[in-house]
């Protein structure tokens, strides 16, 4: 029996529920067809946002995101991040000039950008002649080294940044431990991440 059984169980004895009680209560047939219709329709909307209530919430952080309603701040020379609602910090960056948004990853050993955001940033993917293997959480990848010339986060700026470019990427792009080790320090108060830079 598979994890879907039991959920099948319980909406098919709530329908037989629902019928018998028009059944009890002698509705016409068609009259009965109409009303058990909507519940199933009911069951069934409810069901598609309980399972995807996940991927809705980084929907709604990317939606927030692109409006400005998650605004990253700068106090001294200090920048400060607000967590998201898919429980991520996303970063407003320019990489050699360009803006992009960014996923700061403290699991990331290096900065990944994706092979759409190099072109537009003239990100050199042809740097190295040879792909390379990565072990991520998603699975292994191919991906080829780059280097960033200016990575700018807010105030913070690191140059000539050891990049990978892959194109399984795909519009994801990660600010790693490779930046984030250049910091004089990064933490998180509360639900927001203090990135300060080294005087």
């Amino acid at each position: 029996m598979n994890d879907t059984t039991p959920n099948a169980i319980y909406y098919g004895i709530w329908l037989v529920l629902i019928v018998s009680a028009f059944a009890v209560r002698r509705v016409p047939l068609k009259s009965s067809l109409k009303m058990a219709l909507a519940w199933v329709g009911i069951f069934v909307v409810a069901l598609v946002i309980v399972s995807g209530r996940h991927q809705y919430a980084a929907m709604w952080s990317s939606a927030t995101a692109f409006l400005g309603d998650e605004e990253q701040s700068v106090t001294g020379s200090a920048l400060s991040v607000p967590m998201a609602d898919d429980g991520h910090f996303y970063v407003s960056a320019t990489i050699n000039g360009v803006t992009t948004r960014m996923l700061v990853d403290s699991g990331a050993t290096s900065t990944m950008i994706s092979a759409e955001t190099a072109r537009a940033a003239n990100v050199n993917i042809e740097e190295s002649p040879f792909p390379v293997l990565l072990d991520t959480a998603g699975g292994p990848i191919t991906a080829r080294v780059s280097t960033i010339h200016k990575l700018q986060l807010g105030p913070i700026h690191v140059d000539d940044l050891p990049t990978y470019i892959s194109p399984t990427m795909g519009d994801t792009n990660v600010v790693g431990m490779n930046f984030l080790s250049k910091l004089k320090s990064w933490h998180v108060e509360g639900r927001t991440l203090v990135l300060q830079p080294k005087a």
